[in-house]
């Protein structure tokens, strides 16, 4: 929300182009960080039970991590993308 005012303060009509993929950007890093919140609630449950009972993490920890890191890539990817868009401000 404070990106919108900084660029309707800064005179950058929100319906140019750079913006509107910028905001579509954080959606999709959005859609992955959700998912990513609950996985790592999960994950972490799952290492305090291995600890408590002194065994290795199990096959669904291994699992959920994997989740968890390809959700990464699209998140980090498109921060990225957001990043670059505010430098450059393509037409």
């Amino acid at each position: 929300m404070t990106g919108l005012l900084l660029a309707d303060f800064g005179g950058y009509p929100l319906a140019q182009t750079w913006l509107e993929a910028s905001i579509g950007l954080y959606l999709v890093v959005g859609a992955c960080w959700l998912p990513v919140v609950v996985l790592q609630i999960r994950m972490r449950d799952l290492a305090v039970a291995a600890a408590a009972a002194k065994r290795p993490l199990p096959p669904a920890y291994h699992r959920l991590r994997r989740a968890w890191f390809w959700l990464g890539w699209p998140a980090f990817l498109a921060l990225l993308g957001i990043f670059w868009l505010m430098l450059a401000k393509p037409a």
